[in-house]
């Protein structure tokens, strides 16, 4: 499958998609970066491939899908004015829709023979129907043993200088890593429980402990509703748990561990808390929940692993950042 993408002069961007970087984005990561937002901006760099969402506008859950260009890419060549930086944003249920179509005619290739070079990718400039002005797009070109199949994905204008330096900066930021992670295993659990709480309100207290508890509730003026995850694996900062706390409630415990400096709380969104669990759809083996410094934010960070082992692949990462409705505790 082969990538050439022309747009301005100047900036050019051309590369083999491997057989592991369609199956990554057809069958797992474009699915749930689907769930997280019709919109997001593809940033390409030398050594990198970004899926971002909402690291320009503030509103609304951050999503950053980060991949190593190996891992989806075989020969990969960048240059662009932007320190061989392109960015754009594209409606990504379209890309979906036009990477799972390319693949459909490749299977027909692969029927007949070879699979290679059959998928190319431009990013052109073309005039519309009824329009005066040219628009970019993402044309991908499929050739079958009988058939072809050109399709056009709209895209915005490529990012200037100025905002691919502001896009690069929010996304340095929303690198920043919370100093308590703790692990959910089971992802089915919260997503149960989520899935009982969305009926009986709109808005989630989330507590994350050093001794590596995670306690979940929703309340209104009639119910309160709550979830407790104990003994977790803890990243970063920890501490033990006093022995006089053993026998209390879990609201107790959350309370006094507040006040000892070690827990925060903060209060999110049971629509964007739900929303981020349709991360799922990517596959990742486990989950690290933390709450950044001063309550900043709520962060998700999934987890993969090597196949066949328990060994972290550092060349995929995602995570998510809620927006917290409260300052926290």
């Amino acid at each position: 499958m082969y990538f050439l993408l022309v747009l301005d002069r100047g900036m050019k961007f051309k590369a083999f998609l491997t057989e592991n970087g369609v199956n990554l984005l057809e069958k797992r990561f474009l699915p749930a970066l689907d769930k997280m937002g019709k919109v997001c901006h593809l940033f390409l760099t030398r050594e990198k491939a970004y899926f971002l969402h909402n690291l320009l506008s503030g509103e609304g859950i951050q999503c950053v899908a980060q991949f190593h260009r190996e891992t989806l890419f075989d020969d990969y060549r960048i240059s662009s004015q932007n320190e061989d930086c392109i960015a754009f944003a594209i409606d990504i249920s379209l890309l979906q829709r036009a990477v799972r179509s390319s693949v459909s005619i490749c299977s027909e290739i692969g029927a007949a023979g070879s699979t290679a070079n059959h998928l190319q990718i431009k990013l052109v400039k073309k005039l519309p129907p009824n329009c005066t002005q040219a628009m970019p797009f993402l044309t991908f070109e499929t050739k079958g043993y009988k058939s072809a199949v050109i399709q056009d994905v709209p895209i915005s204008k490529p990012l200037s200088r100025a905002q691919v330096l502001e896009l690069q900066t929010a996304l340095d930021m929303a690198q920043d890593l919370p100093p308590t992670l703790v692990q959910v295993p089971d992802l089915n659990q919260l997503q149960n429980f989520v899935d009982r709480m969305k009926h009986v309100g709109d808005l989630l207290n989330v507590s994350i402990c050093k001794y590596g508890d995670l306690h979940l509730q929703i309340s209104t003026s009639l119910i309160t509703l709550g979830a407790e995850f104990r003994k977790l694996l803890v990243i970063g900062e920890k501490a033990v748990a006093p022995s006089e706390d053993r026998n209390l409630s879990a609201q107790t415990r959350s309370e006094r561990a507040i006040s000892r400096g070690d827990a925060q709380s903060v209060q999110v969104s049971v629509k964007h808390f739900s929303k981020s669990l349709q991360c799922h759809l990517a596959k990742p083996d486990c989950a690290f929940y933390g709450i950044a410094p001063r309550g900043a934010c709520l962060t998700v960070i999934f987890q993969f692993f090597i196949p066949g082992t328990h060994q972290t692949d550092k060349s995929i990462s995602l995570h998510c950042r809620l927006p917290v409705l409260d300052p926290g505790t």
